[in-house]
């Protein structure tokens, strides 16, 4: 029991530092780019920190299996380092008495992993299509950032407002360039207002500027100065997310559809779970170093096992997704596979550590003596 403790109590504190590390990278990353998506106008400045969250929790699954992999390793190969595990097999002790306290560390992860998989995530997903559709359908004029070229809702006009009131009432050097039957016409003008109709529709007035006409081919050329100057604002319209894509989409919608697409993503979804309760116990046998050797070579192993474990999951998906493979043969078998090189790898480290256990070691003494009278005799 006192084991138990230490060894849960050092998982969890693993576990720790290596969810912050990895969380850490994970949203310095998306920061960087959903920060360069703000800078040139695709997504609304206001709504970075809550596409950053959302971005988290489609992450985090991952990170949470990558956690709990690499804390059983690290603190597994710790153990072999400093000859903690020697004195553990000379006790009679087994490497199966490592499962019941990994277990209990796993569990709340692999349940987390599973409520991030079948309900978070595909929310999360659905509320970033949505900010990002909000965004996309903004009126015009609300979709423009002073001193900064911005393409309009319909994409039919570009704008470029140098100064713009805070209640957006009125704006400053105005550039307007648009291709209209066959004829691009740029506006100018140094300042105008906001305007609205009776029927709520929303315009632009530009004062005392000039438009210019040139048809496509460059046949025909006009200048023309204006007082007033009236541009239609598209309206904002419905939001409504237009993201067909599965991972979007709730469990419940996909378990209703046999689609092909949709099975496949119910395939990865199912698997989250048992990869991450898989990983940690294959760690247990994976974490085997020699205290006298570095541990490099084992954690690349480790590494190149859970990018190959990744994949193949990967690759499932795809083949369910693509109707090359039946739902029912698509989610089970490399899950399977895997447990079974859990057992191989337990076997055989079971068969290498039997050498401690204290009867092999009082035989191993008792040759030794036996060795050395020979010798002397």
């Amino acid at each position: 029991m006192i084991f138990q403790r230490a060894l849960k109590r050092e998982l969890f504190s693993t576990a720790g530092g290596v969810f912050l590390t990895l969380f850490t990278i994970t949203i310095t990353m998306m920061l960087i780019r959903i920060l360069g998506q703000a800078a040139k106008g695709r997504v609304a400045s206001e709504d970075v920190i809550a596409l950053i969250g959302f971005t988290a929790l489609n992450y985090m699954p991952i990170i949470l299996i990558l956690t709990g992999f690499v804390a059983v390793l690290l603190v597994v190969t710790r153990s072999y380092q400093d000859s903690e595990m020697v004195v553990w097999f000379a006790s009679g002790q087994s490497l199966t008495k490592w499962l019941r306290p990994v277990l209990e560390f796993a569990l709340p992860i692999v349940v987390l992993v599973a409520l991030l998989g079948f309900v978070a995530t595909p929310w999360a997903y659905r509320q970033s299509a949505e900010f990002r559709e909000r965004f996309e359908k903004r009126e015009d004029i609300a979709r423009i950032s002073p001193g900064k070229f911005q393409e309009s809702a319909a994409a039919q006009r570009v704008f470029f407002v140098e100064k713009m009131s805070d209640d957006l009432s009125t704006v400053g050097n105005v550039f307007i360039n648009s291709i209209k039957n066959g004829e691009v016409i740029t506006v100018v003008s140094q300042h105008g207002t906001i305007e609205t109709n009776d029927q709520g529709e929303k315009f632009v007035v530009l004062e005392d500027g000039v438009r210019y006409d040139e048809t496509l081919d460059h046949s025909d050329f006009r200048i023309m100065e204006f007082e007033k100057y009236t541009a239609y604002i598209a309206p904002k319209g419905d939001v409504t997310v237009s993201d067909g894509s599965t991972r979007s989409m709730t469990t419940l919608e996909l378990l209703e559809d046999t689609n092909s697409k949709k099975q496949g993503e119910l395939v990865w979804r199912i698997g989250l779970p048992f990869m991450s309760v898989l990983l940690m116990l294959l760690a247990i046998p994976l974490g085997f170093v020699n205290p006298r050797a570095g541990r490099s070579f084992n954690l690349i192993v480790a590494v190149l096992l859970y990018m190959t474990y990744s994949n193949l999951s990967s690759f499932m998906q795809a083949y369910v997704g693509q109707n090359k493979l039946a739902f029912g043969l698509g989610w089970w078998p490399l899950h399977l596979v895997v447990a079974l090189i859990v057992v191989m790898l337990f076997a055989l480290r079971l068969g290498v550590n039997s050498r401690y256990h204290p009867y092999a070691l009082l035989a191993a003494i008792k040759h030794r003596r036996l060795q050395a009278k020979g010798k002397r005799s």
